[in-house]
């Protein structure tokens, strides 16, 4: 009778393994660079020829091995990093499977010399030894010539496997993933110096010391570079640090998102949500920022044994992590904002620093609004919306400004297809008299100025120009010369007001009610949101599921804006509070092409100027572009 089951050929059990592990020269190479480093090596010079197929070699001064050692290294589940169950509840260094070696041996011929540094750390009077290993069998051994550490060569990688070695692409690409394992490595560790070679070609040079903005600078574009923000939080138990990009800079890819996990590389999609979820308004949904991320956490607290080539990690307590990444980024992207010129002079226009958001939309963020929790404190997404993240105010309907007496308006909804909508404007700061606005009227040849006599001024020489395309604002203060998109400056205008006023339940009542029919898919949608709807101002009522009745609509939008949003809505374009809030933004918020007079225009400049994150609209498009004098001399060729 015929076994079932049976044992594998060491070969082939080894060669399985090597399928774990090596997929390509670039994970040969990071299985490499992890072994040196975890020897303390402070100086690793690789060596690559066709992409690292036909030739891999990395030289090191780290430890070394003894000619002993040697055997062991290519031997399977040998390795010096653990000895105990206990020491994989605390692994700190990059490799511990002891499988590295004899995989790659498996599949590729493989020399590794060596030369053990003495115990005291001084001149080894010892000498170096090699061992050679073909696709899995030793073919030679003996004595050779090596100062000190390791050298480790790899020659035709998967020529005993053509079936994996047709799945690599072309030379150039092979050699741009080894080149994109180093640079990972070098943001790691800036104590190491690296140095990558092409054939005779120097690709890249890392020298020890070197800062990570440093690093970033070799490897990622001057405009990029140059706008990184510092990132450094520190909870019990975890810190968060690294460089995080501006939003100006974002790009069409995700390949400039790094994260390490107590200094290894890794991929991990909580780390990649809680800083998209940072970086949320800021960002067009297709665009992505530019981070380096590390994130240092207790070993006991993060499983590195997932992955077998140890890329992917897990948290033992992921709500914290993703919370504390948030904040950490969020942190930081304020700073970047409050570094920038415009928004201290715009801060100075709003009477002082605009107030924080005021919205939970991710585990464990801090709640700044009044009442919520403190810094440090965590609240239920669920408890703040139903407590009512929002609040009543005796201000919710739409108001508008006559040419008569400039005064605002709070009431019926006046001139709606055609009137913008502006909160009321907030208090003058304590101490500081309300100024005038200093008006440019176009198109009176002499620039003749006037003044807003009625509300609050804008401090600071901040003088509107007009409106350009009945789509842009244009002003200036000082040097400096302002250009607003009005559709995006009230956007953030409308989000801010609908996230702190306008969905405690209030409705507008229809004298007629809108009548919408659901396809199923709309109404199984219309199920999952109808809690958030009504907390935004809807009245709702179903007639079996085909058809919705919608018996009011929150104040600040306008019959055929209310349809609108709902379709948009229930066609799956959002599954969130926030995602709510943003398109209902839209939908109410002046359109381009809109025509305004001047106090319009001014009314939404002094509003846009006191709503913070005001540089971009929610869904991350830029509000504002602004021009100083050496931008503009650049445009007109008067420098370089």
């Amino acid at each position: 009778m015929q076994h079932r089951i049976k044992l594998l050929p060491p070969e082939l059990r080894d060669q399985i393994a090597a399928g774990e592990v090596v997929e390509r020269p670039a994970s040969v190479l990071k299985e490499l660079l992890e072994n040196s480093l975890d020897a303390g090596a402070t100086e690793i010079i690789i060596k690559t020829e066709d992409g690292g197929q036909s030739y891999l070699s990395v030289r090191d001064n780290g430890y070394g091995m003894d000619p002993e050692d040697l055997a062991l290294a290519v031997s399977s589940h040998a390795t010096s990093k653990i000895g105990s169950f206990n020491d994989l509840l605390h692994v700190s260094s990059y490799g511990f499977r002891g499988e590295a070696l004899p995989s790659i041996a498996s599949v590729a011929k493989v020399r590794i010399s060596s030369l053990a540094q003495a115990a005291d750390g001084g001149d080894n009077s010892g000498e170096a030894a090699f061992i050679e290993v073909n696709y899995g069998r030793t073919v030679e051994r003996g004595q050779a010539v090596l100062p000190y550490g390791s050298l480790v060569e790899v020659r035709d990688l998967f020529s005993n496997v053509p079936a994996r070695l047709k799945f690599l692409k072309n030379n150039a690409t092979e050699l741009k993933r080894c080149q994109d394992v180093v640079t990972r490595a070098a943001l790691a560790r800036e104590d190491v110096a690296f140095v990558l070679y092409s054939g005779t070609r120097e690709l890249c040079r890392f020298m020890p010391g070197e800062s990570l903005r440093s690093r970033l600078a070799k490897i990622w574009p001057p405009q990029v570079a140059s706008a990184l923000g510092e990132v450094d939080l520190s909870r019990p138990g975890i810190r968060v640090r690294g460089l995080a990009g501006h939003p100006g800079a974002a790009q069409l890819k995700g390949d400039r998102m790094l994260f390490y996990v107590n200094k290894r590389a890794i991929n991990n999609r909580l780390l990649q949500q809680a800083v998209r979820q940072a970086y949320k308004g800021r960002l067009l949904a297709r665009e992505y920022p530019q981070v380096v991320l590390f994130v240092d956490v207790n070993p006991e607290e993060v499983d590195v044994n997932v992955h077998p080539a140890k890329s992917e990690v897990r948290f033992r307590d992921e709500r914290n992590v993703f919370g504390v990444v948030l904040r950490a980024v969020e942190y930081a992207l304020s700073a970047l904002a409050g570094s920038a010129e415009f928004s201290a002079e715009a801060d100075a226009l709003a009477g002082g620093p605009a107030p924080e958001a005021h919205l939970y939309f991710g585990p464990d963020l801090e709640q700044t609004r009044a009442g919520g929790p403190k810094p440090g404190q965590t609240q239920p997404q669920e408890q703040l919306q139903e407590q009512g993240s929002f609040k009543e105010t005796e201000d919710r309907s739409p108001g508008f400004w006559g040419d008569a007496d400039k005064k605002f308006i709070a009431g019926a909804r006046l001139n709606e297809s055609v009137a913008p909508y502006f909160a009321r404007p907030a208090e003058p700061a304590a101490g500081l008299p309300p100024e005038p606005i200093r008006v440019i009227q176009p198109g009176t040849g002499a620039a003749e100025q006037t003044f807003a006599e009625n509300g609050p001024g804008l401090p600071g020489g901040f003088v509107y120009l007009g409106q350009l395309a009945d789509t842009y604002l244009i002003a200036i203060k000082g040097d400096k010369l302002f250009l607003l998109d009005q559709h995006a400056a009230h956007e953030r205008v409308l989000m801010r007001r609908f996230s702190d006023e306008a969905s405690a339940g209030q409705t507008q009542l229809l004298a007629l009610p809108l009548e919408l029919q659901l396809h199923p898919a709309e109404a199984e949608t219309l199920q999952q949101l109808w809690g958030d709807l009504q907390r935004l101002g809807f009245s709702l009522r179903s007639s079996g599921g085909a058809t919705l009745l919608v018996q009011g609509i929150p104040p600040l939008l306008n019959r055929a804006e209310a349809r609108d949003f709902l379709r948009d809505i229930l066609a799956a374009q959002g599954n969130s509070l926030q995602d709510l809030l943003v398109m209902m933004s839209c939908k109410g918020a002046v359109k381009a092409g809109q025509k305004f007079s001047p106090d319009e225009a001014l009314r939404l400049l002094q509003e846009w100027l006191a709503v913070p994150e005001r540089e971009y609209c929610p869904h991350g498009r830029p509000a504002v572009l602004i021009f100083g004098v050496e931008e503009l001399e650049k445009m007109f060729k008067r420098r370089s």
